[in-house]
């Protein structure tokens, strides 16, 4: 049964009138349910975005116990350029770790374009049986240019992101080479998503609010709207979402996406007036908040929706789930946010 495209959570996105709030979480398709960590006992988590059996059952576990209102594609953002020639792990407690970082053009060749059906057919396998069988949307994904860079040059997780920095700022010609190089196969990797039956996509770039908004302008924001405008004629919502990106949010507006996601450091009316009324928010209770006594989490929760007001707004964390949540407080937060009237 694929879910309609009146669904809460579409209607949302696209600023129409809903009878409640929706509701979703990143990372919620993991992280800390039981149900996801049994599955990972015995799988690795590059096996598991490998496997279409596996992508639908940990996509689903969310949906089945959370009654959230969209269920978003288990995957991570380094599976394409994983497809894309880069040798890479995922190691628990560390993140992607790649083998042979890229730190000049040379390297950048070693990144061919994605061919999303041939590189990646086990993501759109996957996509196609979940929307045959969820009753709400599914969201597909991928990394935006910037976050994926950072992981290729500094060779895995970084604070400073100063090698990625020193690139940008010293070899300006490679890196608008690595970002259209990443943005061509980043549209076709989510363009092929739509085509399989995704309902929705959101754009991840995590890590782009280490940039000053000049730099986001000159420097990324080009490969971004490439992305953003080649997905305009697909008729679907497309989410943007980075951490710490409150000095941005005008610039992120200007890209013309139909949802931008919050993350806690900015609230959601503050927000408003950065990224104006034709936008829809997504966001923006602080993850950790879902670690305190029941009453402070739905206090704050309160406060989110207040500030969202019921307008263009999604319910969601500020950032993905933690491991140490309780899978309960995130069932009560569900029914609180569906309870809320403005």
């Amino acid at each position: 049964m694929t879910a309609s495209s009146d669904a809460r959570f579409l209607r949302a996105c696209r600023g129409e009138t809903v009878d409640a709030v929706p509701v979703w979480f990143m990372r919620q398709a993991g992280r800390s349910l039981p149900e996801y960590l049994a599955v990972r006992e015995r799988h690795p988590i590059l096996e598991i975005c490998r496997t279409p059996e596996l992508v639908a059952q940990v996509t689903t576990q969310p949906v089945d116990r959370l009654g959230v209102d969209a269920a978003i594609l288990f995957s991570d953002i380094v599976v394409p350029i994983q497809a894309m020639g880069i040798d890479l792990d995922i190691r628990p407690g560390i993140g992607p770790v790649i083998d042979k970082p890229i730190r000049n053009a040379q390297d950048v060749d070693r990144l061919r374009p994605l061919e999303p059906h041939e590189d990646v057919p086990f993501v759109l396998e996957a996509i196609r049986g979940l929307v045959t069988d969820l009753d709400v949307p599914l969201i597909g994904f991928g990394g935006a240019p910037f976050t994926l860079a950072s992981y290729l040059i500094e060779g895995g997780p970084s604070r400073s992101f100063a090698r990625t920095k020193r690139l940008m700022y010293s070899d300006p010609a490679t890196w608008h080479k690595l970002m259209d190089r990443l943005a061509e196969s980043v549209l076709s990797f989510l363009r092929a998503q739509a085509e399989a039956g995704a309902q929705a996509l959101q754009l991840f770039d995590s890590w782009v609010g280490a940039l000053s908004p000049e730099d986001f302008d000159a420097l990324v924001a080009p490969a971004v709207q490439r992305i953003l405008g080649g997905l305009a004629d697909l008729g679907i919502p497309r989410i943007y979402f980075g951490v710490n990106t409150g000095p941005l949010l005008d610039r992120i507006a200007a890209l013309d996406p139909d949802v931008v996601g919050i993350d806690w450091r900015v609230p959601l009316d503050k927000a408003r007036t950065r990224v104006g009324p034709d936008v829809t928010l997504q966001g923006n209770l602080d993850p950790a908040v879902c670690l305190a006594p029941w009453p402070v989490v739905e206090e704050r929760a309160w406060e989110v929706l207040r500030a969202g007001a019921g307008h263009r707004h999604i319910f969601n964390l500020g950032h993905g789930v933690l491991p140490e949540t309780d899978p309960d407080v995130l069932e009560k937060l569900v029914e609180t946010v569906h309870s809320w009237r403005p």
